[in-house]
């Protein structure tokens, strides 16, 4: 009878399984990332497939035309990153137009619930929400403390990032 103190039965044993199960955890844990998608929303400019994001971001007239065999994709200039959208039919009629798609994130393609045109900001004519926040000299605006005789004009800046 052997010795359960003396370890494996041959050399290596113990390294080899725990190797599988690393390997297996791992591979396991991947099919588990794979498997998750998001929902949410992307803005962006519907361009061909066959443009690359370089052409894209350099706002090239070849991204806006039809290419046979190639789709569309939504190109999102924040990121620089190229979306797949699914299904076709419901993004056609927006080659060339910068829109605010809603769906869910599959990997890189976004399963399409809805598009549309993209908004920024408030509409002419809507109230801004209700805010508070420090300025420069660390006082606290709001709304009403911005507010002038003919109204306020507010504009928030995103970034100098050109």
């Amino acid at each position: 009878m052997r010795n359960p103190l003396a370890g494996p039965a041959y050399p290596g044993a113990s390294t080899r399984r725990w190797f599988i199960h690393v390997a297996a955890s791992f591979f396991l844990a991947c099919l588990g990332c794979a498997a998750q998608s998001t929902t949410g929303a992307w803005s962006g400019v519907v361009v061909s497939s066959a443009c690359n994001a370089d052409e894209a971001f350099n706002e090239s007239p070849e991204c806006a035309k039809s290419v046979p065999g190639a789709k569309l994709a939504l190109y999102d200039d924040t990121t620089r990153v190229m979306y797949g959208l699914e299904p076709q039919a419901s993004i056609s009629a927006h080659l060339g137009e910068t829109i605010t798609v809603r769906g869910t994130l599959d990997g890189d393609v976004i399963r399409v619930a809805s598009a549309g045109p993209m908004s920024i900001g408030l509409a002419v004519g809507d109230k801004a929400p209700a805010f508070s926040v420090p300025d420069q000299f660390g006082r606290v605006q709001t709304l009403d403390t911005l507010k002038g005789m003919n109204g306020t004009v507010l504009l928030f800046f995103r970034s100098a990032d050109w």
